[in-house]
């Protein structure tokens, strides 16, 4: 059995996750911004499909990509030096959750689909935005947006939650761009949650969730970025 969280009950320790599902930790509790920042501290994310109660997660082992291992082939290289494309940050962050919340396969650890970025998510982490905490990356094309993704970023570490994609190579421009800015700004992490074969051939990879912990509790701890905005001469 899982515990039930009421109002202030803190999360158990995320040792007691289940095996099966795997990393299932808790249910219960609500989206308020104190509750998820609390929940991303202990590496914990929320995921849960509309009309069920919020199911909270903390995988092991979990899938995360170091900034400077971002992987870029020879093809993509040339994309990237394209100036066909424009990436902007925090422009658009509730167009990219809901390009997010189009129906897809989904890397979350249940289900598929993208349907478990309902409204309640959609408001939380649009609150998580206006507070400075939630981040989008969004690549633009003709002046529409053709792709991005978001996470929540603390300290000098950084959660993504997913990503979307209407023309070739449109999140994976954003991903990059993040990638070589958060390694600008050392960042030690990206939270990528449960492994993916996308994921793995970009440069991600498994790790134990004791290291993962550890090694986010120094990250959190460090200054945080004052001004999310990209450099211009990232792929130049």
């Amino acid at each position: 059995m899982i515990p039930w969280l009421t109002g202030d009950t803190p999360f158990p320790p995320i040792g007691r996750a289940l095996r099966s599902p795997d990393g299932l930790l808790a249910a219960g509790g609500d989206l308020c911004a104190p509750r998820l920042m609390e929940a991303y501290r202990h590496g914990i994310f929320p995921w849960f499909n509309p009309g069920e109660p919020i199911l909270w997660w903390s995988p092991d082992p979990r899938m995360v990509l170091i900034p400077g291992e971002f992987k870029i082939s020879r093809s993509f290289a040339k994309v990237l030096r394209n100036s066909a494309y424009e990436v902007r940050c925090d422009t658009a962050f509730e167009q990219v959750m809901r390009g997010c919340a189009a129906p897809r396969p989904s890397h979350k650890p249940v289900g598929q689909g993208g349907t478990w970025i309902h409204e309640d998510m959609i408001a939380a982490y649009c609150e998580l935005h206006r507070t400075g905490h939630a981040h989008s990356v969004e690549t633009w094309m003709g002046g529409n947006l053709v792709g991005g993704l978001y996470g929540v970023g603390i300290g000098r570490m950084f959660y993504g939650e997913s990503m979307f994609s209407h023309a070739v190579n449109a999140s994976k421009i954003a991903l990059a761009h993040l990638s070589r800015q958060l390694e600008r700004w050392q960042f030690g992490m990206i939270d990528c949650q449960m492994n993916t074969p996308h994921l793995a051939s970009l440069g991600a990879r498994e790790i134990p969730r004791r290291e993962f912990v550890a090694r986010l509790q120094e990250l959190i701890n460090c200054k945080p970025v004052a001004c999310w905005q990209f450099d211009a001469d990232l792929f130049t």
